[in-house]
């Protein structure tokens, strides 16, 4: 039966309840189901259903009352088939009353539809009507999803009769109710009926197959595991009615593969679809994996009519320590050389049936005899499962030859229970030490020897030997050596290890700390491979009197005056007690200044004050000597020269005129300051001349370098080379360049050229030209006096036709000096050199102008 709800409000949110749960349960649409299969009586049956407001948790009743219907045996078929009639309900009204109580509407039950029906199409469901239709003339329609909604054109209804039809197959799977409104109006439109509700279940059809949620389950179970241990759970859903047979599943086991040790290790739950052992014997080391092929069948697993799906199961054996590990050999051997250490001496192997590298498969090994000074561990290769023996302390072969290990092996977890094997397995290592050849080693090491300082050179100091602790081996005496000696004062015996000194041992010499001198010395033999050891001999040195004291600080300032004036001194002394303090001070008698000035007063036993003994005393730099003696026996002394500046001070004891006693007497400090300053000024001002020297040549090198032709001045005007003065830039001397007149032998390869002096030996004598005034003539006498300045043994190399470096006097640019004669120019008449041109007219001043 379906029960309706109607409310003003269509937005409320109802939920529906049984006061029966265990008998009828009421969904959400209103249907109310029977959860059970029962036999009603000839009583009806009464049970309440509520409806609850999900907001206002408002609840309203109704009860509901079943009859059972009895069956008419004369019904036929076709009677059977009656399409039902649907009356809407009638009003009535009285023009004399404006209101009136009218009846209640009906509730329509639902309609129920099979899906996936074959038709014919349109397939006949009710016929609506309304009992005003035999005095009017009406029009039925109907509204909703299915009808004038999508998915329209499912349900309709003729305008005339009012019959309701479906036109195709319908489907639960997408649309399980329709709800749909039928209407009756006139020919005018008006409505003369309440809309009524019209609810069509579609009944549900086995036409959906099971369909597993994973087509491979994967699950694990221990090996060993007991029977009814939970392994795994596999899931199919049916798109059927899951509250009726048609979505009901069951499930079951179809094959296992393998089928050892049993065909039947596992069973499955056919409702839920645990999957479950029900044999013993799961071995992970016989079978690892067993596979099994699970059908799903709906119609509760009716095999007839139900339909039916496979899924395959995938259940895995895991590992369970029931494999203890075992040697592969009861005993085992090795071999190390003595005093080696983080060394394999063996290795362990053993085998294990559990799974590789899990805490099942892992072996820890532990020693249970053989070891009890802890010189081996085993450590574990975590690849191979091995057990490396391994040497942590050195072993001397002398005392140790062989050893004979126990080692036990274990899995890092315990085993599981009720395994009948020993937890763990047990072997012996037999380990052979190799004696090797050791360093010799001194006994005692360091050796200390108490000794006074001043021991002469050549004496025997003491005898330092060392041991061979290869006592198997054949070997020679052991030879010494000195391998550190930092102040150079021993030699040892190579053969006795004997000690002599070849220096004075000093207690006060820079290579002694806290009175102790340290040696080393080496000891080979002659093994093979050789070995040596070290050794160190301490000296602890005794203090004897041989250093006298000395006054500090050797200079001090005082004033002219009696107050202030005292001058704290210190005395120092490198020996140490009893040979050092506490320490006598005074004053010589000689000079007699010294006492008459000066006094000096003990304030302790390394302490004393020099003051002044007069009352004045003229500013200036004072040597006062002091005698300082020792407490050693015997006795020590020594005249150490204090250097005082004497100055005059003001009122608060402080030097006025420390200038001027600096002037009179500079210190060592300030002597060596000024020195320094002097020197780096010589050397800035050396750099500063040897520079401007290198400028200057630099600058004489460009000028060489110039070509002729580059040089924008006329040639003749280059001053260092064959200008005769400023004054001939006003004349055009180039038809002095006659090159094609100068003959090629003549021509002298550039020498060396000096620039920086002028000759020192007699000019040479050159002949005589005549007077005849022709152009071409002055280049044979610069050809010919070249010759003769060549051939002349008295000329010096310089003066050549390349050198003008010295021009004579009287020029401001000196004269060519080359061009000289020996006779006297006033011997000479150049005026025909005024007929040549302005180019030569200088020439003919120059030589012809007489005094001028």
């Amino acid at each position: 039966v379906t029960v309706r709800f109607r409310s003003c409000d269509r937005n409320k949110k109802i939920h529906f309840g049984s006061s029966e749960p265990e008998d009828f349960r009421v969904g959400e649409d209103g249907v109310v189901y029977a959860e059970r299969s029962f036999q009603l009586s000839a009583e009806p049956t009464e049970f309440i259903v509520s409806a609850q407001d999900k907001e206002t948790q408002e609840e309203w009743q109704m009860r509901v009352k079943l009859t059972p219907k009895p069956a008419f045996a004369g019904t036929s078929e076709k009677d059977q088939k009656k399409i039902e009639d649907i009356v809407f309900p009638w009003q009535q009204y009285k023009h004399s009353s404006p209101l009136k109580r009218q009846k209640r509407d009906w509730v329509i039950p639902p309609i129920n539809l099979p899906e996936n029906s074959r038709g014919p199409f349109p397939q006949e469901l009710v016929r609506i009507r309304s009992d005003r239709d035999k005095s009017l003339s009406l029009r039925y329609s109907v509204t909703g999803p299915g009808a004038d909604q999508p998915p329209t054109g499912i349900f309709i209804i003729n305008p005339i009769s009012g019959q309701l039809s479906v036109t195709k197959p319908l489907d639960r799977e997408q649309i399980a109710s329709f709800h749909l409104r039928a209407h009756a109006v006139d020919v005018n439109g008006n409505q003369v009926e309440n809309p009524i509700d019209i609810v069509i279940n579609v009944i549900d059809m086995n036409d959906n197959r099971p369909e597993f949620l994973h087509q491979v389950w994967n699950g694990t179970v221990p090996e060993g595991s007991k029977p009814g241990t939970y392994v795994m759970t596999v899931t199919a859903i049916d798109a059927d009615d899951p509250n009726a047979q048609n979505g009901m599943l069951r499930y079951r086991i179809l094959s296992q593969a393998p089928s050892s040790p049993s065909p039947n290790m596992f069973t499955i739950n056919n409702e839920t679809g645990d999957i479950i052992t029900v044999a013993a014997g799961l071995d992970r080391e016989k079978v690892q994996q067993y596979t099994l092929i699970i059908q799903a069948t709906d119609m509760e697993g009716n095999p007839t009519y139900g339909l039916s799906n496979t899924a395959t199961a995938v259940i895995t054996v895991t590992d369970v320590n029931d494999n203890p590990p075992e040697f592969t050999a009861m005993t085992f051997y090795g071999e190390v050389p003595e005093n080696r250490v983080d060394v394999i001496v063996a290795n362990l192997t053993v085998t294990d049936k559990d799974q590789p590298h899990t805490p099942a498969w892992n072996a820890m090994y532990r020693m249970t005899g053989g070891d009890p000074t802890g010189r081996f561990t085993i450590l574990t290769d975590p690849n191979s499962n091995d057990g490396l023996v391994t040497v942590v302390k050195p072993i001397d072969f002398e005392t140790n030859r062989m050893f004979v290990l126990t080692v036990a092996a274990e899995n890092q977890v315990p085993l599981a229970k009720g395994i009948q094997h020993p937890p763990q397995s047990t072997a012996t290592v037999s380990i052979t030490v190799i004696d090797v050849n050791e360093s010799p080693y001194f006994v005692p090491n360091p050796k200390l020897v108490r000794q006074e300082e001043g021991l002469l050179a050549g004496s025997m100091l003491t005898t330092f030997t060392a041991q061979d602790p290869d006592r198997y081996m054949q070997q020679t005496s052991l030879r010494y050596s000195k391998l550190s000696d930092p102040a150079n004062w021993l030699k040892i015996d190579p053969v006795n290890g004997q000690i002599t000194t070849t220096a004075v041992l000093d207690r006060e010499s820079i290579y002694v700390q806290n009175n102790m001198y340290n040696a080393t010395f080496l000891a080979s033999d002659n093994g093979i491979p050789p070995m040596s050891g070290t050794g160190t001999l301490q000296i602890y040195l005794l203090d004897i009197n041989d250093n006298a004291p000395q006054v500090n600080p050797k200079e001090a300032t005082t004033c002219e005056t009696l107050q202030p004036n005292a001058i704290n001194i210190t005395a120092i002394d490198p020996d140490i007690d009893p040979n050092a303090g506490p320490f006598a001070f005074e004053l010589p008698d000689t000079p007699a200044s010294i006492k008459r000035n000066w006094t000096i007063v003990r304030i302790s036993g390394d302490h004393a004050q020099l003051s002044l003994r007069i009352r004045f005393l003229e500013a200036g730099i004072y040597d006062v000597p002091i005698v300082i003696t020792d407490s050693g026996n015997p006795h020590a002394s020594s005249t150490s020269v204090l250097k005082v500046k004497v100055c005059q001070c003001d009122i608060n004891g402080d030097c006025t005129d420390v200038d001027r006693i600096v002037g009179a007497g500079l210190g060592t400090g300030a002597i060596i300051a000024i020195l320094l300053c002097i020197i780096i000024l010589l050397i800035l001002v050396l750099m500063f001349v040897v520079w401007m020297k290198r400028r200057d040549k630099e600058r004489q090198a460009k000028q060489l370098l110039i070509d002729p032709e580059d040089d924008v001045r006329d040639n003749i005007l280059k001053y260092d080379e064959e200008g005769g003065g400023e004054e001939d830039q006003d004349y055009d001397l180039s038809q002095l360049q006659q090159p094609d007149t100068v003959e090629p032998d003549a021509i002298k390869p550039v020498g060396i050229r000096r620039l920086d002096e002028r000759p020192i030996h007699a000019e040479p004598q050159y002949p005589v030209r005549s007077a005849a005034p022709h152009p071409g003539d002055i280049g044979d006498f610069i050809n010919e006096g070249l010759k003769a300045a060549d051939n002349d043994p008295t000329a010096p190399p310089y003066d050549s036709l390349l050198v003008f470096d010295y021009e004579g006097s009287g020029s401001t640019a000196g004269s060519l000096s080359s061009l000289n004669s020996s006779s006297s120019g006033g011997e000479q008449d150049y005026d025909y050199l005024n007929d040549w041109g302005p180019r030569f007219k200088k020439l003919a001043d120059m030589y012809g102008g007489g005094d001028d």
